[in-house]
């Protein structure tokens, strides 16, 4: 039986960390920054805007969520004559991406509001991956190189700038508990153990 995981995260959390082990057991292939390479071709874009911006909301964009312009939330159909801003570009680009990929096949599929593009499939599972503060800023300075003294400050912004971004494009809300299959806390479970569990519910699904 064909199975799409997706992932969403906490910065630190060791969301892709999970995945990847997830992809790994299974067998199956793992979906994260190759969206943005993807996006690139589809869109037009380029690479290093995608990069740059990848959480981030154009203020072109938010003007005309304000001004009552309707994109469709999660189709996002260009409205009237008016070019949609390059975010908005890139998200419709990652949301023909996304499909793509779970038409095609079993898969893991992290972050980029993946659970809500492929809300109305039955072969979802919607996972999101949490932790303490602390064993996020121990992930992040170990993983990625970020500075301890700021290592707090950076999660919590990017905590903000990925659900704005999310609540925006989907109109619902990151990270609640309502929105997702099930939820994990990585800092007590370990990240072995997360996998673990994610893929033993896929083999119960699966009988």
């Amino acid at each position: 039986m064909k199975r799409i995981i997706t992932i969403s995260r906490e910065l630190g959390s060791g969301g892709r960390t999970i995945g990847k082990l997830v992809a790994s057991r299974k067998n199956i292939p793992y979906y994260d920054r190759e969206l943005i390479d993807e996006a690139a071709k589809v869109s037009g874009v380029p690479k290093e805007y995608i990069e740059k911006s990848d959480q981030k909301i154009t203020s072109s964009f938010l003007y005309n969520l304000a001004m009552g312009t309707s994109y469709g939330y999660g189709m996002l159909e260009e409205a009237s004559n008016q070019p949609l801003p390059l975010t908005t570009q890139v998200f419709c680009a990652q949301q023909e991406i996304i499909r793509n990929y779970a038409d095609s096949g079993s898969c893991v599929i992290v972050g980029r509001c993946a659970d809500y593009i492929l809300r109305d499939r039955k072969d979802v599972l919607r996972v999101f991956i949490y932790a303490d503060m602390e064993k996020r800023m121990e992930h992040s300075v170990k993983e990625y190189g970020m500075p301890e003294a700021t290592a707090r400050e950076e999660i919590t912004r990017s905590d903000r700038e990925r659900a704005r971004h999310y609540n925006m494009f989907t109109e619902q809300k990151w990270g609640d508990r309502k929105n997702y299959d099930i939820l994990l806390d990585s800092g007590t479970l370990g990240y072995e153990n997360c996998a673990q569990i994610i893929c033993s519910i896929i083999g119960m699904n699966e009988q």
